[in-house]
């Protein structure tokens, strides 16, 4: 990956919906090799997708608390099933496994405070070998997530 790729990378980072001509006029090249370039940085896997960034409580998912879960049985299949039924729940933006205690950082997105607590006590409560969960309430967004640094090179 050379310097153009990367300030390509930054470029769609900023803005996933540029032209492809607008892109390449950013980036110093002309529309076919810009073109080439982006393609070949999908199918190298950096690039891995392409999503609108939404406003959580325009679309009803304003209370976006984190989790932390400890669990009380971490043998594989008990850790499978947890992450396989984890990764299932569409209240689950995010889920992290970590190194030492807590065992998986959460990222939930609900409503309110209300549905939160359904969700805890009907749904994330219930998944095999939990024995702790414990709720992180922002108080507001310092930085919202800006896309990954790519350095010139």
């Amino acid at each position: 990956m050379d310097r153009t790729d990367r300030r390509i990378l930054r470029e769609l980072q900023r803005d996933g919906r540029l032209t492809n001509a607008e892109l390449a006029s950013r980036v110093d090249l002309t529309p076919s090799p810009c073109l080439r370039r982006v393609r070949q940085l999908e199918q190298d896997g950096v690039i891995t997708g392409y999503r609108a960034l939404l406003d959580g409580a325009a679309v009803g998912r304003g209370f976006q608390p984190f989790v932390t879960v400890v669990m009380r049985h971490e043998d594989r299949a008990t850790v499978a099933e947890f992450e396989q039924r984890v990764a299932a729940l569409p209240e689950v933006v995010e889920a992290h496994r970590l190194f030492g205690d807590p065992d998986y950082l959460l990222r939930i997105a609900v409503a309110d405070i209300a549905a939160y607590e359904r969700f805890i006590t009907d749904v994330l409560s219930g998944l095999p070998g939990i024995a702790q969960v414990n709720s992180l309430l922002t108080m507001k967004r310092v930085k919202a997530d800006a896309g990954l640094p790519v350095t010139p090179g």
